[in-house]
């Protein structure tokens, strides 16, 4: 995965986005781990994997794809914001045996450690297990870049046309 290209046009959007909303002087850190939980919530709804009452299939796995990239705009973000993106962390994914449900309930506690500690070794958690989701979600690197290359025009267009 190209983080050093990642972290690059992640840093010149929340630029843009911070200066358009005049946020240069907000700490943002907390509303930015809020979104990535949400982000996360709204990639489960789309998997349905915890729906256990329903027999209604996952959507599409475009649909994923997007709601996954979501969460990298936002795990970057909060890379940026420690300062993290100078360093280019070593991101090292392995399969954790876990199910899909239980990888994203992993998530959910290793974001909170990080919203803890700010830590770059809790970073690199988080973002390892989430690129860990994204594999048993079917979804591979390539995937991945490109969606988020798709996803960074598409943010850009959506502050051009006031979101």
């Amino acid at each position: 995965m190209q983080l050093e290209k990642l972290f690059t046009m992640q840093r010149a959007l929340d630029k843009h986005i911070e200066m358009k909303h005049e946020l240069q002087n907000d700490d943002l850190f907390d509303r930015k781990v809020l979104a990535l939980l949400v982000e996360i919530a709204e990639l489960a709804n789309e998997t349905r994997c915890f729906k256990f009452w329903s027999v209604k299939p996952s959507s599409d796995k475009q649909v994923i794809l997007e709601e996954f990239v979501d969460g990298i705009h936002f795990i970057l973000s909060l890379g940026i914001e420690c300062g993290f993106h100078q360093h280019e962390p070593a991101i090292k994914t392995s399969p954790s045996g876990l199910s899909v449900t239980e990888q994203f309930l992993l998530i959910n506690e290793k974001v909170g450690s990080f919203q803890k500690s700010k830590s770059l070794a809790d970073f690199i958690s988080v973002f390892e297990a989430y690129l860990e989701l994204g594999s048993l979600l079917g979804i591979t690197y390539e995937e991945m870049e490109e969606a988020y290359f798709k996803k960074n025009e598409v943010n850009y267009q959506r502050q051009q046309n006031n979101y």
